[in-house]
This record gives structure tokens, sequence and C-alpha cells, in this order.
């Protein structure tokens, strides 16, 4: 199953009981389902769960029933159609949404059916529902409506702003969609729409992420630390070996020729555990002081050289 899905899942949970609310939720899905014109609407899902609440949530919002509903909402049915094209049952619609049935239903928001917070949320949880996806946390951040109505779209807009999530939008294909890409928006508009849960699956996803992310870099950064050392170690053996070849390395005091041996024995140890294995154990200080005395005394025998 999809995130969409199971966020839609969840929302359908929700009980249908205020009047204004549910009438608020038909009428988001209205403007982001298939079609709804003076002349039909056509809603059409594959989710049985959603199948299931349309028939009640549209009795509930406008007394009426649908002229042409799926024989059966079960799981695997496919896409499940749900239908009204009765003309007195079309301009009972348009006339409780506060749209003359004369003239298209479809080209604006009444906003005065959404002066309450709750009607608000039901009528974005319509929109989510006929015309909402969303990519799973894991993998972006990405939720997005759609619908075929210009106008729907930018008052969409305008009402998300008034709610405090500024969206973004954009055409496709002759659809136009509003969209969120940031994982706080998406989280407050998930619970505003009444899905806490898929919400928080949206934060846990971020943390993860962090997590993840703080780990790589300090992954990233151990072992760019341990190249360095690597290196650093290659170059103090090379220097050292220079040192035995041109014999002045048994001239030196016991401490630096002590430390010589040390280091060509152990070539891979950073300088920490290095310091460790000394006898007595030294500090990493001291260790690091005595290796820049073998790489200058190096460097003045070959200026010599």
């Amino acid at each position: 199953m999809s995130f969409s899905f199971d966020t839609k899942n969840e929302l359908c949970r929700l009980p249908v009981q205020k009047l204004c609310c549910a009438r608020a939720e038909a009428y988001g899905i209205l403007l982001y389902c298939n079609t709804f014109s003076s002349t039909e609407v056509r809603i059409i899902t594959e989710n049985p769960n959603f199948a299931e609440r349309l028939p009640k949530l549209f009795q509930r919002a406008f007394t009426l029933r649908f002229d042409r509903c799926p024989a059966h909402t079960a799981a695997g049915e496919g896409k499940m159609v749900f239908q009204i094209i009765e003309r007195k049952k079309l301009d009972h619609i348009t006339n409780l949404l506060g749209y003359d049935p004369q003239q298209n239903p479809v080209l604006h928001i009444n906003f005065g059916m959404l002066e309450d917070t709750c009607c608000r949320g039901a009528f974005l949880r319509g929109c989510f529902f006929a015309g909402g996806s969303m990519i799973d946390p894991l993998k972006r951040y990405h939720l997005e409506l759609t619908t075929s109505h210009l106008q729907a779209s930018r008052e969409l807009e305008v009402l998300l702003r008034e709610c405090g999530y500024p969206p973004k939008s954009v055409s496709r294909n002759g659809s136009f969609v509003t969209y969120f890409k940031q994982s706080d928006q998406i989280e407050d508009f998930l619970t505003y729409i009444g899905a806490p849960v898929a919400s928080m699956k949206v934060m846990s996803a971020k943390m993860e992420k962090d997590l993840r992310n703080r780990v790589n870099r300090r992954l990233n950064c151990d072992t760019a630390n341990l190249d360095k050392a690597v290196e650093a170690a290659q170059k103090q053996a090379e220097t050292i070996r220079c040192l035995q070849t041109a014999g002045r390395l048994e001239l030196l005091p016991d401490k630096l020729q002590q430390t010589a041996a040390l280091r060509l024995e152990n070539p891979e140890l950073p300088l920490s555990e290095l310091a460790e294995i000394f006898d007595p154990p030294v500090t990493k200080s001291c260790l690091n002081h005595r290796l820049r005395k073998l790489m200058e005394l190096a460097e003045d025998a070959g200026k010599r050289d």
C-alpha cells in the first residue's frame, strides 16, 4: 500500500457527524473529483474505505443518494465509480453550495461555507480525498492536490495561505497542482485535515533521515581524518627509513630511536594508539613532538647532503 492510500484510510476512520463539516468535506471532494458540473458528478476511486465513506457523507451533506454506485467496495475491486446525473439532485447540490444552478458551479470556492476552522479542515480533507497524493516521506517530501479547475486551484492556494500553509503551484498536463515540499508544512497540513498518524510518520521519517545524514557526515569526516593520518604515518615511516639508510638513526637519542622503531613496526596506527604502546606510555602531544623532531632532522640531513 502507498503512503497516500494509508493516509486516506486513516482519514476515513473519522466520523461523519456535523452537517457543516460533512458538507464542507463533500464540497472539497466535488471540486477535486473527476467531474463536477451542472450536468454530472462523477467520482472515481480505488480505495474501498473511501468508497464506503462516500454514500454516508453525501447522505449527511445533501440528503441524497448516488444514481450510480459500485455493487461492492471490497479491496481489489479496481476502479469504483460514483455518479449523479439526475438534474433535481444536481440542482439541490449546487444550491446548497451557494451557486446558481443555472451556472457552472466549479468556477470558484464559496468561502462563505468555510468560515469555521473545522469546516476548513473538512474541506481540505475532501480535496485530499479526491485529488490528493503523497510520496513516501522516506524517499522525499511531496504532497499535492490536483484539480481540473484553475480558479478553484488559485483560491485553494489563498485558503491554504490563510491557514498558515503557503503552498506552491504548477500546471501539469491540463491540470492544476497545489503542492508542498517542506516536511513541516506537510506535517501541519496532515494534522489539520485529521491525519495525525500520517503526520507523525513524516516527522519520524525526517528524524531518521537527519540521523542518517549526521552519521554519514561523521563517517565521511572520520574517513577523511583516517586518510590524513595514514598519509602522515606513511610520510613519517619514509622519513625514518631515510635516516636509517643514511646511518644517522643510530646517532639519535634513545627516545627518538625508540619512537622511530615503533613507528616502523606499526605504520597503520594513529598517534593516540601508537603513544599507548610505549613503555612507559607517552602522551599524544609528546609523540607528535618526537615525530616532528625526526622529520626536521631528516630535512636538515637532506639539505646538508
